[in-house]
C-alpha cells in the first residue's frame, strides 16, 4: 500500500466513536428534536476518521444523515477550534448559493455533549485524496482542477459586508497578524527546537508583502476539502472552514498553488509528476484562470507566499504534535502529520531564501 493509500484509508469513511470523544446520545437527540428541522429519531452515531482538529461525526436517522462538528474537549490553544465561526461563515455562504453543506443549528451549551458543536447536512459525493487523480482521463482531471479554482474564485468575488460577514475578521495587516498567530501557536506547541522555524520566524515578519484587497479567506482550500458530484466535475460542498476569516485572498490562492511545488512524498504534492500528460493545468494556466475570474493581477511574490504557507502548515502540524503530546489529538493519523514539521519547515526556508532570506 502506498503512502497515499495509507492516508486515504486513514481519513476516509467512519469508525466507531473514540471513547475520548463519546457523545451523550440521549442529550444530543433531545437537543436535535428541539433545534434541527425535520429530525426524526432514533439516532445512530459514528465518527469520521479524518479531522485532526475538530472531531466530526456522522449522525444517521431513518430519514436523513447529518454531520456534527464539535470543539474537542480539554485544554486548547487560544483561538483554535472555533466551530461557531465555521457555522457563521457557512450559514452566510449557503444563503448565497455557494457550495457548502446546509447548516442547521449551533449549540453553545457545553452541557449537551461536553463542548460547543454544530449540525449540518451530510453531502453525498466524492472526496479525492490523490492529487494525481489516478484512473481518470486527462480531460476529467483538467475539469476537476478547473472546478476547484472556479470555486475559490467564486468565494473571493464575494463582498464580505454585502453578505453579512463584514465583521468576520479584523481589517488590515492580514499577513502580519497571520505570521504572528502561527508563530504563537508554534511556540505554544514546540517540543524540540527546529532551526528552520526559528529562521522563518525572523524572516517572515520583516519582509511582509503589500496588502491586497480584503475578501473571505477559507484558510485550508485544497482538493480533499471538497465534496464533488459522483459523476462530474461539480463542487457540491467546500468543507472545513475552521481557519476562515477576512484577509488577503492571495493567501488562499497561493496555498492552493503549493500543491505544484510539494513532492508527492510530502503531503501528496504534484512536483515531479508529468502534469501535462495527466491533463492537470500548470501553475501558469491556473493563475490565468483565477485572475480572469476575479479580476486580480497574478501574484508577483510567490516565493514569499510559498514560504509563508509552508511555515503555516508546519505550525499547524506542530499544533497537532502538541495535541498528541497532551493526549487530545482527534485522529489516529495525527502522529504522521506531526512528523512532517521538519520537512515542511525546510521547504519553507528554501522558498524564503529564494525570496531574499
Amino acid at each position: 500500500m502506498t503512502q497515499i493509500d495509507d492516508a486515504q484509508d486513514a481519513f476516509s469513511g467512519t469508525r466507531e466513536v473514540d471513547p475520548r470523544y463519546a457523545l451523550n446520545e440521549a442529550k444530543l437527540a433531545a437537543w436535535m428534536a428541539d433545534n434541527v428541522e425535520g429530525f426524526t429519531p432514533p439516532l445512530a452515531i459514528r465518527q469520521f476518521k479524518g479531522g485532526q482538529s475538530n472531531p466530526t461525526y456522522e449522525l444517521t436517522t431513518p430519514t436523513r444523515a447529518y454531520v456534527l462538528r464539535r470543539k474537542p474537549p480539554g485544554t486548547l490553544l487560544p483561538s483554535a477550534h472555533a466551530v461557531d465561526r465555521e457555522f457563521t461563515v457557512i450559514s452566510a455562504l449557503h444563503a448565497q448559493g455557494y457550495p457548502v453543506a446546509k447548516p442547521y443549528a449551533l449549540c453553545t451549551d457545553e452541557d449537551v455533549i461536553g463542548s460547543m458543536f454544530y449540525v449540518m447536512d451530510k453531502v453525498d459525493g466524492r472526496v479525492l485524496w490523490d492529487l494525481k487523480l489516478p484512473g481518470m482521463e486527462p480531460g476529467e482531471r483538467r475539469a476537476i482542477y478547473d472546478a476547484q479554482v472556479d470555486a475559490l474564485a467564486a468565494l473571493h468575488r464575494f463582498d464580505p459586508a454585502a453578505i453579512g460577514l463584514g465583521d468576520y475578521g479584523k481589517p488590515g495587516n492580514y499577513f502580519e497578524r497571520q505570521v504572528g498567530r502561527w508563530t504563537k501557536q508554534y511556540r505554544a506547541s514546540e517540543i524540540d527546537p527546529i532551526a528552520a522555524m526559528d529562521r522563518l520566524i525572523e524572516f517572515l515578519p520583516a519582509t511582509l508583502p503589500p496588502e491586497g484587497p480584503v475578501g473571505i479567506v477559507h484558510g485550508d482550500f485544497r482538493l480533499d476539502n471538497m465534496i464533488l458530484a459522483p459523476d462530474r466535475a461539480q463542487v457540491r460542498a467546500v468543507l472545513d472552514w475552521e481557519l476562515s476569516t477576512l484577509g488577503d485572498p492571495m493567501a488562499d490562492f497561493s496555498y492552493l498553488l503549493i500543491a505544484w511545488v510539494i513532492p508527492a512524498s510530502q503531503r501528496n504534492g504534484l512536483a515531479g509528476a508529468d502534469i501535462e500528460a495527466l491533463g492537470i493545468p500548470s501553475v501558469a494556466e491556473t493563475v490565468e484562470r483565477y485572475a480572469r475570474q476575479t479580476g486580480r493581477a497574478a501574484p508577483e511574490n510567490l516565493d514569499w507566499l510559498f514560504a509563508y504557507n509552508l511555515f503555516r502548515l508546519a505550525a499547524i502540524c506542530q499544533g497537532i504534535a502538541g495535541r498528541v503530546r497532551d493526549g487530545t489529538a482527534a485522529s489516529a493519523h495525527a502522529r504522521t502529520m506531526a512528523a512532517q514539521v521538519p520537512l515542511l519547515s525546510e521547504g519553507a526556508l528554501s522558498f524564503a531564501k529564494r525570496a531574499g532570506a
